[in-house]
């Protein structure tokens, strides 16, 4: 990073911590996810609250009220467990909830069964965050909390982005897009902090993974989650699994794509276990939201 980069970047790192002093009431609620972006605002919020919190073995509402107490604010992560999200997600975020010191609070949430998205639509995104963060706001009221944060960036408003909406019309604050800081900007912040999941590939929800219009299923979804994990475990670093009926298209970055092929056998067998009938490479390659081609952004 250029001089001038390195000098932008520590006053946007001087102005987030700044930010978290700054916040009104006596405790802070994160939604937090284990991503590298969740995970640099628990963190700037922590330091700001006046150094370590600590952490609760228990992250149940009846005693979130005492987690992650400083002599400064109370931290708390609170993680939203839904069938969209990867399985690993909620041990991940427990386990650096723990790392940074903050209390950690679990919010089980079935999007598919309240949210009114089990057809995919084109505004689902809208409505889940609608939906968690309104629980998100139920949650920290019996808490006292008055400031919840979550993990926008500037990238975000790029793409095509629904949930930003609902963020906006529920009062929710979002740090990193209001300091401007972009992805990249927050893995070099995150990587200052020491926090071990500053390298992180994004896991954005599996719903994700299928086309708009598709009927969603707790099922289906396990399945695509399967089958990325174990893409994964081969060494490949972004990977999709899209869904098209039977039709599993893969994404990876376009340098892997020779090791895709080294694997190809064992890959399509795997694949096809999970009740695919065919197992595609995308010459395109990864890249965020290609179910999202022909949306508009939405900001």
């Amino acid at each position: 990073m250029e001089k001038a980069g390195k000098k932008q970047l520590a006053e946007k790192r001087a102005a987030l911590e700044e930010y978290m002093r700054a916040l009104p009431g006596h405790a802070v609620m994160v939604a937090f996810s284990g991503g590298v972006d969740s995970s640099l605002l628990l963190a700037a919020a922590c330091r700001a609250a006046g150094g370590k919190e600590e952490a609760t073995e228990d992250g149940r509402r009846s005693d979130a009220g005492e987690a992650g107490k400083t002599e400064g604010k109370t931290v708390c992560a609170a993680m939203v467990r839904t069938s969209l999200h990867p399985l690993q997600d909620a041990a991940v975020a427990k386990r650096v909830a723990g790392e940074l010191g903050a209390g950690y609070l679990e919010i089980a949430v079935d999007e598919l069964q309240d949210a009114g998205i089990a057809d995919n639509p084109p505004d689902r995104c809208y409505r889940c965050k609608k939906l968690l963060f309104s629980r998100l706001k139920e949650e920290a009221r019996k808490l006292g909390i008055s400031a919840i944060l979550e993990g926008s960036n500037a990238d975000d408003v790029l793409v095509y982005r629904p949930g930003i909406r609902a963020v906006r019309e529920l009062g929710i604050r979002s740090p990193l897009l209001e300091l401007g800081l972009t992805k990249r900007e927050v893995r070099v912040l995150a990587a200052e902090y020491g926090i071990s999941v500053a390298d992180r590939p994004s896991a954005p929800c599996l719903a994700t993974r299928f086309p708009y219009g598709t009927r969603l299923s707790a099922e289906r979804m396990r399945q695509v989650d399967e089958g990325e994990r174990f893409l994964r475990s081969l060494g490949f670093y972004n990977v999709r699994l899209r869904a098209h009926g039977d039709t599993a298209r893969i994404e990876v970055d376009r340098q892997d794509m020779g090791r895709i092929l080294e694997h190809a056998q064992e890959i399509a067998e795997r694949i096809r276990a999970l009740d695919f009938s065919y197992v595609a490479l995308d010459l395109e390659g990864f890249r965020s939201g290609s179910m999202d081609r022909d949306l508009p952004v939405i900001i």
